[in-house]
């Protein structure tokens, strides 16, 4: 019989880590906060096997290391559901990414189970069990967690491991398991969690809009801000927004004066940053023009296109009705766009999308596949 735990003691760990090392592989999940922080705030730590189900208090306990060597353990499976965030939080802690791992959220897709399902959509299709969600807003940082709140955060793992093991057999039964060693391998990047503060500016929105040298000075701003909130471990819109960013980019103020025309900037802001701001941007003004950096813009579809793509579409979804797959989790109408225009990155010609869509998508373009209606239904046929 499973049993509970609660763990605030690195004695405590270190025992849970010996029965965790017993089995290939551990369910898991976090609770965090990060709403007044620009990093997570981890919380508590849910870990499960088919002996035990715990919850670990990272708040009561210094040293984390047997646990960390316990899920950086490459022999042991980590199995997650949405994994992406929790990922982050072991990123912050040490510089890497746990492997391997299985992520069912991803591993829904290719079981028919739609696109980017939650876990406890998961859990009632696949085990008929309706999950409690009512501590979904809970204070994770507040102390001490009631028993109603510790359970809740145990089911996070505990219904994991027969949704994990439900879906492994089906997956295997179908050919398809290792098609999601591509998309796991995304997720233990490094790359995905690095937020290097020259590039900040590209996830600013309305950033097209601005030309030449304001692009420079957005960057400029976009990577002072990113520093800023690094060091005080504030929320970036904390420090200052992004509408506020691209008017300063966009008017390039080097006196008081001059950013006083500005909307939204609060007194205190003001006063604290401005010196640093005028700073910032007379640099900026400064760099040379072939240093200047440039917004990409790919080629764009002509009106004759347009039907290519509608047909690419219908052609998609019928690919996935067959195999039983989300469209949505193959292909967006923007990478049909790109596979138009020629670009052979976009992830609908590798992996298993190719294997379900990308590859016949391919052979409609070059001319070698007929689109017809039989019986009702579209169907792709060879031209001979």
């Amino acid at each position: 019989m499973t049993q509970d735990l609660y763990i605030d003691s690195t004695a405590g760990l270190q025992e849970l880590c010996t029965r965790l090392q017993l089995h290939p592989w551990l369910t898991l999940d976090t609770e965090f906060i990060r709403e007044k922080t620009y990093r997570p705030r981890l919380c508590l730590i849910q870990v499960a096997n088919p002996e035990v189900v715990a919850c670990i208090d990272p708040l009561a306990i210094d040293d984390l290391t047997p646990l960390l060597d316990l899920l950086y353990d490459t022999r042991i499976i980590k199995v997650l559901h949405a994994a992406r965030q929790d990922m982050e939080i072991f990123y912050e802690l040490r510089g890497n990414l746990p492997q391997p791992i299985f992520d069912t959220q991803i591993a829904a897709t290719l079981l028919g189970q739609g696109d980017q399902i939650g876990y406890a959509a998961l859990v009632l299709e696949e085990l008929g069990i309706l999950l409690d969600k009512g501590h979904a807003r809970t204070d994770w940082c507040q102390r001490p967690l009631d028993e109603a709140q510790l359970r809740y955060a145990a089911d996070d793992v505990r219904h994991l491991r027969e949704v994990y093991q439900q879906q492994r057999q089906r997956l295997e039964a179908m050919g398809r398991l290792e098609w999601l060693e591509e998309d796991f391998n995304e997720l233990i990047d490094p790359q995905l969690y690095r937020n290097p503060p020259e590039q900040a500016w590209l996830r600013i929105k309305g950033a097209n809009r601005l030309k030449g040298v304001q692009i420079a000075v957005l960057q400029q701003l976009a990577a002072w801000r990113e520093e800023r909130a690094q060091q005080l471990d504030k929320p970036r819109r904390w420090i200052v927004g992004d509408d506020q960013l691209l008017d300063m980019a966009r008017l390039m103020p080097i006196a008081q004066e001059q950013l006083d025309r500005l909307r939204g900037l609060e007194e205190g802001t003001k006063r604290r940053y401005a010196e640093e701001w005028f700073k910032v941007i007379s640099h900026a003004k400064q760099i040379p023009r072939e240093e200047w950096p440039v917004i990409k813009e790919g080629p764009r579809l002509q009106t004759w296109q347009e039907p290519v793509i509608d047909a690419l579409m219908a052609l998609l979804r019928q690919c996935c009705d067959t195999a039983q797959v989300t469209p949505a989790a193959v292909a967006s109408r923007r990478d049909l766009e790109r596979l138009l225009l020629g670009d052979s990155g976009v992830s609908l010609l590798h992996g298993w999308r190719a294997a379900i869509a990308g590859e016949q998508l391919a052979t409609f373009l070059r001319g070698e596949t007929l689109l017809g209606v039989r019986k009702g239904r579209l169907v792709a046929t060879a031209q001979d």
